[in-house]
């Protein structure tokens, strides 16, 4: 999954309009355009389309924290210039104060299982001899399942 696959699921499974994106993204200390969010979000195939960078993503999954969880006092957090799968699953767990058994659950409502045990391995340090990655198999489950809570079953194709 490309970050602009992310961007675009999550925007329709809050169904988030332009206005409210470029809010977003303003929470998290940055400024984008309309023409900026319009790009990102265009289909892959789209030669308007543009890919949006780590950075970008990872300042607007900061402001969707800060929008559905509040600011915390202090400085606004500083978006890492990399992410991976495992962070997008991080940050989209703090921002829906979601527990593991709520993940769980999202999965669940997209015909997909897993342990407790397994999902924790994506939450672990590099480093840990527990941890694995996640790979877009799981996070496009994950992304259908909160589209599922948050807006409803989508219509059949």
């Amino acid at each position: 999954m490309t970050n602009n696959d992310v961007l675009r699921r999550i925007r329709y499974a809050f169904d988030f309009n332009d206005r409210k994106m470029i809010a977003i993204f303003a929470l998290a200390g940055a400024e984008v355009s309309r023409e900026q969010v319009s790009e990102w979000l265009k289909k892959e195939d789209d030669p308007e389309c543009k890919r949006i960078n780590d950075r970008n993503l990872a300042t607007f999954l900061n402001g969707l924290i800060i929008e559905k969880r509040g600011k915390k006092d202090g400085p606004l957090p500083v978006p890492e210039s990399r992410l991976n799968h495992n962070l997008v699953l991080k940050k989209l767990k703090i921002a829906l104060n979601l527990q593991a058994e709520d993940m769980l659950e999202v999965m669940s409502a997209a015909d997909f299982r897993m342990s407790k045990h397994e999902l924790s391995a994506f939450f672990r340090k590099p480093d840990h001899k527990h941890y694995r990655e996640c790979k877009d198999q799981i996070l496009r489950h994950f992304l259908k399942g909160v589209q599922i809570k948050y807006r409803g079953p989508a219509a059949e194709d």
